[in-house]
């Protein structure tokens, strides 16, 4: 079992069912999955950017990526209906706990000048997405290796029903929120 769970289990159900007086233990929000995406506009003129981003997001999450394709044609940006514009990686489980616990004791850290990751980027449901600039911030991927830098999204999926119990959840978890300036 990781880290992340046993720290959900002995740690956090106890402590929101204490706050939000849920009435089982079931009733208290749990992750569900965590979704890895990055777009890849320059797939339309460059075949190779694909199979590169492929391999380093392979690497990151431990998953072969699907790609992703456009849903519409749009003349202006050169795109017909059906072509590569992206790949993604949807973790379940184990995979996701032992990723969501390298992002935010190893990956977050590295990253430059970190203040904390943004508290205001709930949906309203409990679901919060987050935006890395660089994929480098990874132990997996090899700096020397890599033909472009590329920005990765990160959305992780709660069944809690309110952006507070979402927010609380992902605190409890051990996510480095930045202070709230209203705080």
């Amino acid at each position: 079992m990781s880290r992340l769970k046993e720290r959900y289990k002995k740690e956090v159900v106890p402590t929101l069912l204490e706050r939000y007086g849920y009435k089982n233990i079931m009733q208290v929000p749990r992750l569900e999955k965590v979704v890895l995406n990055i777009g890849l506009g320059e797939a339309i003129q460059n075949a190779k950017a694909l199979e590169a981003a492929e391999g380093e997001l392979a690497a990151i999450s431990g998953q072969h990526p699907v790609i992703t394709r456009a849903k519409k044609s749009i003349a202006a940006f050169r795109l017909r209906e059906g072509m590569p514009i992206g790949l993604k990686v949807t973790l379940r489980g184990e995979r996701m706990h032992q990723f969501l616990d390298k992002l935010m004791n190893a990956v977050l850290p590295r990253v430059r000048e970190f203040q904390g990751v943004p508290p205001n980027s709930f949906d309203g449901q409990g679901n919060y997405t987050l935006g890395l600039r660089e994929q480098i911030f990874f132990p997996e991927i090899d700096y020397d290796r890599i033909d472009k830098i590329r920005g990765l999204e990160i959305s992780i999926a709660t069944t809690a029903k309110t952006g507070e119990e979402g927010r609380h959840l992902l605190e409890l978890l051990g996510m480095p929120f930045a202070k709230d300036e209203t705080e």
